[in-house]
């Protein structure tokens, strides 16, 4: 087996393991969410299929109690409810308790009717719950890419060493989205909040709340994914050369 081959192969390994991991988490701080209670904040974690709680574990508080722990995904879209925020798009975790897709968002008690759901929330959630043949699509692709040797084929390599980039146009297109469209309670902004960014990197300020917004370990596999490729290419590129 030629190098390229091993490290287009370590791609792949990657690829898998960056689907499976968090790749980015976001939190809220504020006075009545103490730290003895939430350590690290109202805290939800994002992967590639969907939007997850990351709160299990913290001592919460006692009408929260589950047996699963603090739901902090549920807290936040309260929280969001208030400025008129439309809830949080779960992805494959969006189910019921026998595990039943759920098709619309439902929180405080109250759902949102289907046609009262904006386009880009049911694209996004299509998105997460068909992110798994995205990444199955970059596998094969990345066979294909160390199945050619005398074809460059960089393309088909680097349609899987761009997901960070994937991740980041997503997440920032959509965090506008939201931060934009604060008509969930019937038009234009609700409480004196107005139209807004959400923070993409690092700390912010949104009425009471300090937001925080970070990359998980797995946003740096997808990085380390990319230089893999790149490397392969490269790698690919001279044995063809001197052949």
């Amino acid at each position: 087996m030629k190098k390229y081959q091993l490290f287009a192969g370590l791609a792949i390994v990657l690829i898998i393991v960056t689907f499976l991991s968090p790749i980015w988490w976001v939190a809220l701080q504020s006075r009545q969410y103490p730290k003895a209670m939430y350590p690290e904040g109202i805290r939800i974690i994002f992967k590639y299929d969907g939007v997850y709680n990351g709160c299990e574990g913290v001592r919460e508080r006692e009408e929260l109690a589950m047996n699963v722990g603090s739901d902090c995904l549920l807290e936040m879209n309260k929280i969001n409810h208030f400025i008129g925020m439309y809830p949080i798009v779960q992805g494959t975790n969006d189910k019921d308790e026998i595990g039943k897709h759920v098709p619309y968002p439902v929180y405080a008690g109250e759902s949102i009717p289907s046609n009262e759901i904006p386009a880009p929330i049911k694209l996004l959630d299509q998105i997460l719950r068909n992110s798994i043949y995205f990444f199955a699509l970059m596998i094969l692709l990345m066979i294909y890419f160390i199945a050619t040797p005398r074809k460059l084929n960089a393309w088909a390599a680097y349609v899987g060493g761009l997901i960070p980039v994937y991740f980041l146009a997503l997440y920032i297109y959509f965090l506008y989205w939201y931060g934009h469209h604060l008509g969930l309670h019937g038009g234009g902004a609700f409480e004196g909040i107005k139209e807004f960014m959400p923070t993409v990197f690092g700390e912010g300020k949104v009425a009471q709340f300090t937001t925080e917004s970070y990359p998980a370990y797995g946003f740096g596999l997808a990085v380390l994914t990319l230089l893999v490729v790149i490397f392969s290419v490269l790698l690919k590129k001279k044995e063809l050369k001197a052949a």
